[in-house]
């Protein structure tokens, strides 16, 4: 029971309606955008001091010194993709998993990589503890995407680059999309959306967004 004597069911249903609010009043409007971040729970992405504050509108630390994003930021990115129901994704960045998650109610396949063999491991783990198994994490060094599962419908990248890696540019059908941060610093960063046309590229800027770096090699841990 909670102080108002209301049921615990009760407020995880408010909590979960003033969530959805939220991504909405932020610019989330894509039904079935909505829908996946109604089904994923945030809840089992974010773990230790940080557990209670999971459905609150804002980026929280996670191991290895990264950060689960905020859940607008992640369902803008998301509806920037425009993930189709056939579509094979490429993560770049799996951090805590819960972006490659939302994905995987919405693609085909996800294919998830992350310099990071503890944050592989563990997302692995909550994937498997959900059913999703569509999800292929994988550690490896993202830059350079996944040439032998490539080319890809769309990529998504979870950290950012002074510019969209070539690598990755290279690994997106034609007609695909890629959405990623760039920036030379952490304080000057674009959300971008790239679309591989027949003929070369073409980018439009979404929003400023502040992201991790994206970082060459693998991790110690």
């Amino acid at each position: 029971m909670t102080g108002s004597g209301q049921p615990d069911e009760e407020s995880a249903a408010e909590r979960k309606m003033r969530f959805l609010y939220a991504l909405r009043s932020r610019g989330v409007t894509d039904a079935r955008v909505l829908t996946a971040m109604e089904r994923i729970d945030r809840g089992h992405f974010v773990r230790g001091l940080f557990a209670e504050r999971a459905y609150e509108d804002m980026p929280l630390p996670i191991a290895c010194g990264q950060t689960i994003s905020q859940p607008s930021v992640v369902g803008l990115m998301t509806q920037a993709l425009n993930v189709q129901p056939r579509d094979t994704v490429l993560e770049v960045g799996t951090g805590s998993g819960y972006q490659a998650a939302i994905l995987s109610l919405l693609a085909r396949r996800v294919y998830t990589v992350d310099r990071h063999r503890r944050l592989v491991k563990e997302a692995g783990e909550i994937f498997r503890d959900l059913g999703l198994v569509n999800i292929v994490p994988m550690v490896a060094d993202g830059s350079f995407g996944l040439p032998d599962q490539a080319p890809f419908d769309r990529i998504i990248v979870t950290a950012a680059a002074e510019d969209p890696p070539g690598p990755l540019l290279a690994q997106l059908k034609i007609g695909g999309i890629m959405v990623l941060p760039v920036g030379q610093s952490d304080t000057v960063q674009s959300l971008i959306k790239v679309t591989r046309l027949a003929q070369g590229y073409d980018y439009e800027e979404l929003r400023p967004v502040r992201f991790v770096p994206l970082v060459e090699g693998l991790g110690n841990e």
